[in-house]
């Protein structure tokens, strides 16, 4: 990863930075470059349906409904284990409201697998991007990738965001229980040595420099 990208991210730290910005008025706890090639990826792929895990304030999931609104096509599930309820009742008032869709429960439950199959299920052969950004630890990453893999359609993307935390000094989140060794880019790695149907897209890190997930974005090339 460029040096001075990493100095950046490492030195804002402290900052927050990524928390500073909102998309139509719900936060988006995401740096600006990846705001940006996620709305490249959307607008290339044109999704069915674009899955979420983690939503926090619900901005992403905001934003890429905003995207399909423009493209005229697909939903937005968001998947989260404890949605907050003053967040819920934020999207509840959002003028994309009618787009997006929320389930309670942990990412890698059975019962939650389940019902995002029955969710895409109402399109013949969905085209489906998949956005990872709950829990950060390694096995929780993993077992995220193994189970949302199959979903993710031919030319579209799985995306494991937070990868940098490898990159970071360690103890960077001392309250939280990923750190160096213990993040999604572990998680990665190891499912890219047992699943070739998926390649790391090189070229979109490469031009955005500052990125939380390099290596993360995955695209699914068979």
């Amino acid at each position: 990863m460029n040096q001075r990208a990493l100095d950046f991210i490492r030195d804002t730290l402290k900052d927050k930075y990524c928390y500073e910005f909102e998309w139509m008025g719900r936060p988006i706890i995401q740096f600006p470059q990846d705001i940006i090639a996620l709305q490249e990826i959307i607008w290339k792929v044109k999704p069915d349906y674009v899955i979420e895990t983690g939503v926090a304030h619900g901005g992403g999931l905001v934003m890429y409904a905003s995207i399909l609104e423009c493209l005229g096509r697909g939903r937005v599930l968001g998947i989260d284990i404890d949605p907050r309820e003053h967040n819920m009742k934020a999207l509840e008032k959002h003028p994309l409201r009618h787009m997006i869709d929320v389930v309670k429960g942990d990412s890698v439950d059975g019962k939650v697998i389940e019902a995002v199959k029955d969710y895409i299920g109402y399109v013949p052969n969905p085209t489906v991007l998949v956005i990872l950004d709950s829990l950060h630890t390694h096995a929780h990453v993993l077992k995220e990738l193994e189970l949302y893999s199959p979903l993710v359609s031919v030319g579209s993307y799985l995306v494991a965001m937070d990868t940098i935390i490898e990159y970071l000094p360690p103890s960077s989140f001392p309250d939280r229980p990923w750190d160096v060794g213990n993040n999604p880019a572990i998680a990665v790695r190891q499912f890219l040595r047992e699943h070739p149907e998926f390649e790391i897209d090189r070229s979109i890190e490469e031009r955005l420099m500052i990125t939380s997930s390099p290596g993360g974005y995955l695209r699914r090339i068979a």
